[in-house]
C-alpha cells in the first residue's frame, strides 16, 4: 500500500466513497482505497479493543430495518466502484492482446462468458 499523490488521477474512499480531491490523504490497495479520515476513525474503533475479543457480527438479520435500508446506496456505490476497477484491469489487458481464454481463466469464467461480460 501507499500514499497516492494528486497527480495520479481521481480515487474514491472505498469506505465514505469522498474524492482524493476532498481528502488530504488516500491510502491505495489493490483495487481499494481509505482516506486519512477513515483511516483515523477505524485507529479510535480499533484502539479501545486492543488485546481484547471484539465481538463477532451477528449477521444481516440482526441490523434494524433503517440500519439495513441506509446501507444500499453506499453498498451500491462501493460495488459499482468495484465493477469499474474491473472493468479498467480488462480492458488493460486486452490492450495488451490478452486474450479472453487467459482473462476467463483468471476469473474462472469461460472464454465465452468473460466477453459477454468485459467486451
Amino acid at each position: 500500500m501507499s500514499w497516492l499523490s494528486r497527480s495520479q488521477g481521481q480515487v474514491f474512499c472505498s469506505f465514505c466513497r469522498k474524492s482524493d480531491r476532498d481528502v488530504d490523504r488516500m491510502l491505495g490497495g489493490p483495487g481499494v482505497y481509505i482516506c486519512g479520515r477513515c483511516v483515523d476513525a477505524c485507529v479510535k474503533i480499533l484502539k479501545p479493543h486492543e488485546g481484547k475479543r471484539v465481538p463477532q457480527f451477528g449477521g444481516w438479520d440482526s441490523c434494524s430495518d433503517s440500519h439495513l435500508l441506509e446501507s444500499l446506496a453506499p453498498t451500491e456505490r462501493a460495488l459499482e466502484a468495484v465493477r469499474g476497477d474491473l472493468q479498467a484491469r480488462v480492458d488493460v489487458l486486452r490492450k495488451r492482446e490478452v486474450s479472453w481464454e487467459k482473462i476467463g481463466g483468471a476469473l474462472g469464467i469461460s472464454r465465452q462468458a468473460a466477453w459477454e461480460r468485459f467486451s
